[in-house]
């Protein structure tokens, strides 16, 4: 009888552990903009589109906007590039539920952990989709990217499992406005 209290206590404790670890994402107060897809391709014209999920669950598209302010290698914009991004979109009638974006963006955290698979042509022509998802940092006002995957004439991946979740949510997301315009 000893030994089954033990156990029990022993899975208790466990169990309490497990759940303690669970992160929850914070977003900023500052931060307007969670996730972004991102398509361009130049070899059949200039075509640039693609949407932001701001953190209302706002989807706002983007087609060939007249100005952007493109992030540097490491999928950074300062707080004012990322506004400017903002004021070139237009809000679509795409709004993400609000129990649907808190699951998707507790996954930021997981993403930012992980790292990239290596670039792999796999293509010509086809353009660049990129799946990106955002921290911002209230200390120096800056949006950090996280790659979850990149398609088209390269390809690569978030090796963590929930980026292959995320991915499908925004290809799905896409999906959807493409019908609606």
């Amino acid at each position: 009888m000893k030994a089954y209290f033990k156990n029990i206590i022993l899975i208790i404790t466990l169990v309490l552990i497990i759940a303690g670890c669970k992160k929850n994402y914070a977003i900023s107060e500052k931060q307007a903009i969670l996730f972004q897809f991102d398509y361009i391709n130049y070899a059949w014209g200039y075509q640039h589109n693609g949407f932001l999920i701001d953190t209302a669950g706002n989807v706002l598209t983007y087609n060939n906007p007249k100005s952007w302010n493109f992030s540097d290698k490491d999928f950074g914009l300062s707080e004012v590039e990322m506004k400017e991004n903002i004021d070139s979109c237009r809000q679509s009638d795409k709004k993400i539920p609000r129990e649907e974006l808190k699951k998707y963006s507790h996954y930021i955290d997981n993403i930012a952990l992980s790292k990239i698979t290596a670039l792999k042509n796999v293509a010509a022509d086809a353009g660049t989709s990129e799946f990106i998802c955002y921290h911002f940092s209230d200390n120096n006002g800056m949006y950090k990217g996280y790659l979850i995957k990149r398609e088209g004439d390269f390809t690569c991946e978030n090796l963590n499992f929930f980026s292959k979740k995320v991915a499908i949510w925004m290809r799905e997301i896409n999906k959807e406005i493409k019908k609606t315009q």
